[in-house]
């Protein structure tokens, strides 16, 4: 990925989701995990990523990478008293974002490099 791509791509998400420009970001950030992207935002993210960049979107299943509103917090106390299991979502990574750019698609095979 190029220079200018990494830093319009690091640019993007600091105004997608309210950063500084002092918020580092590279291709090991994850969107959960570092940034606190989940439920509506990664929606909302992901169609912005995919327009901003000319990205097909359509077939990245943000369920597997997202918890929903509110379940970071309710699932939590949920899985901490024994009535849900936990789960192991996967974590979209800014490298993942700029491997969508470059095939123009962003979904289970582009993430696995193939």
């Amino acid at each position: 990925m190029t220079d200018s791509v990494s830093t319009e791509l690091a640019d993007f998400i600091r105004h997608e989701c309210g950063f500084s420009d002092e918020e580092e970001i590279n291709s090991h950030t994850g969107m959960s995990r570092d940034l606190g992207v989940y439920g509506d935002d990664a929606v909302e993210f992901l169609v912005a990523y995919g327009a901003h960049f000319h990205v097909d979107v359509s077939g990245f299943m943000a369920a597997d990478y997202f918890d929903g509103e509110g379940m970071d917090v309710l699932g939590g106390l949920l899985r901490a008293v024994g009535l849900a299991k936990s789960r192991n979502r996967k974590e979209l990574t800014v490298g993942h974002l700029q491997l969508g750019i470059a095939a123009k698609r962003l979904d289970e095979q582009v993430i696995a490099g193939g």
